[in-house]
C-alpha cells in the first residue's frame, strides 16, 4: 500500500514539474527543436526538463509569449506547427541560419507583437495574409532571400512601428495600401527591386522617423509630400532614378 501510495505521489509530481504549458504548446517548441538542428545550438534544450528552464522562453500564465534565440545557430526550418504558440507575443529567430518559406500558419498568430527573423536565410514570398497579424508592431525581416511583391494586406497592420524589409529580392510596386500604417516610425526597403514612383501616400506617414529607399529601382519625381514628414530625420534615396534624387 505504500508502495502504490508513493507511486502515486512520484506521478503527481511528475505532473506538476510539467504543468508550465500545455502538451500542444511543448510539442510545437519541441518541433522547432527538431526542424531547426537543436542539438547543434549555442544554448540548447533539456528536453527532459521543465520548459519553463528552456534557453530564450518566456512564459506568462502557463502560454509562451516570447521565444528569443537569436545568435544561438539556428539551422533549418521554422515548422508549422508555431502556430499552435496562440499566446505568442515575440518570435526573434534573427541571425540564425534558418532557410526555406515561411509556414502560411504564422499568420494565425494574432497575438504576435513582434516578429523579427532578419539575418537568416529564409525564401519564397512573404505571406499574403500577413496583415492578420494585427497586433504586430515590429515586422523585420532584413536580409534574407524573401521574394516576389509586398502584399496588399500589408495595410492590415495599423500598430505598426518598423517595417524593415532591406536586402532581399523584393520587387514590384509598394502597395497602396501601406498609406494605412498611421503609427510607422520606420519604414526601410533598400537594396531590392521596387519600381514605379515613390508613393505620394508616404507622406500621410506623419509619425515617420526614418525611411530608406536606397539601392532600388523607383523613378520620378520624388513626392512633395515627403517634405511635410515633420518627425522624419533620415531619410535615404540614393541609387534610385528620381528626379532631384541627391539624398
Amino acid at each position: 500500500m505504500k508502495t502504490l501510495k508513493l507511486t502515486l505521489l512520484c506521478c503527481l509530481l511528475s505532473a506538476f514539474t510539467f504543468a508550465d504549458v500545455s502538451k500542444t504548446e511543448k510539442d510545437a517548441l519541441i518541433a522547432l527543436y527538431n526542424t531547426a538542428n537543436g542539438k547543434e545550438w549555442n544554448k540548447t534544450w533539456d528536453l527532459d526538463k521543465s520548459v519553463s528552464e528552456w534557453y530564450g522562453i518566456t512564459l506568462e500564465d502557463d502560454k509562451v509569449i516570447a521565444i528569443n534565440l537569436s545568435f544561438n545557430n539556428l539551422k533549418g526550418l521554422l515548422p508549422s506547427e508555431i502556430s499552435q504558440l496562440t499566446a505568442l507575443k515575440e518570435l526573434n529567430l534573427s541571425f540564425n541560419k534558418l532557410k526555406g518559406q515561411l509556414p502560411k500558419s504564422i499568420t494565425s498568430l494574432e497575438n504576435l507583437e513582434v516578429l523579427k527573423l532578419f539575418s537568416n536565410g529564409f525564401s519564397g514570398a512573404i505571406p499574403k495574409d500577413i496583415g492578420n497579424l494585427k497586433n504586430l508592431k515590429h515586422l523585420e525581416l532584413y536580409n534574407n532571400d524573401f521574394f516576389g511583391e509586398v502584399p496588399e494586406s500589408i495595410g492590415n497592420l495599423t500598430k505598426l512601428e518598423s517595417l524593415i524589409l532591406s536586402s532581399n529580392q523584393l520587387m514590384g510596386r509598394l502597395p497602396s495600401s501601406i498609406s494605412n500604417l498611421k503609427s510607422l516610425k520606420v519604414l526601410s526597403l533598400f537594396d531590392n527591386s521596387f519600381l514605379g514612383t515613390i508613393p505620394r501616400a508616404i507622406g500621410e506617414l506623419t509619425e515617420l522617423e526614418e525611411l530608406v529607399l536606397s539601392n532600388n529601382a523607383f523613378y520620378g519625381s520624388i513626392p512633395g509630400e515627403l517634405a511635410e514628414l515633420s518627425n522624419l530625420k533620415t531619410l535615404l534615396l540614393g541609387n534610385n532614378s528620381c528626379k532631384g534624387n541627391s539624398a
